[in-house]
């Protein structure tokens, strides 16, 4: 989390795995990935919001009103969408 966002996480609860082959992506560099992701809820943290310059274009927080999972990256998607059904 630090490392993209420049937050440190103060406490973490577990939320899902995201895998298998329907988070198998292709870039529109041509980069391949197959996710296994542990995916993490943070609730409490600490530190100053600073984007990874090298890979992202934008930081910020979002109300869960206002995720359109149509922008969201395709392997993420699902996670994201989950979350939003868990937790609206």
């Amino acid at each position: 989390m630090y490392e993209e966002t420049g937050l440190i996480a103060d406490e973490i609860e577990f939320f899902m795995v995201n895998s298998g082959p329907e988070v198998h992506y292709v870039y529109p560099n041509g980069d391949e990935v197959s996710n296994i992701e542990i995916i993490y809820v943070c609730r409490r943290y600490h530190g100053e919001l600073k984007r990874q310059e090298e890979e992202i274009e934008e930081l910020r927080f979002f109300n869960i009103d206002e995720v359109e999972l149509d922008n969201i990256s395709p392997p993420i998607r699902p996670v994201v969408k989950q979350f939003i059904e868990q937790y609206s």
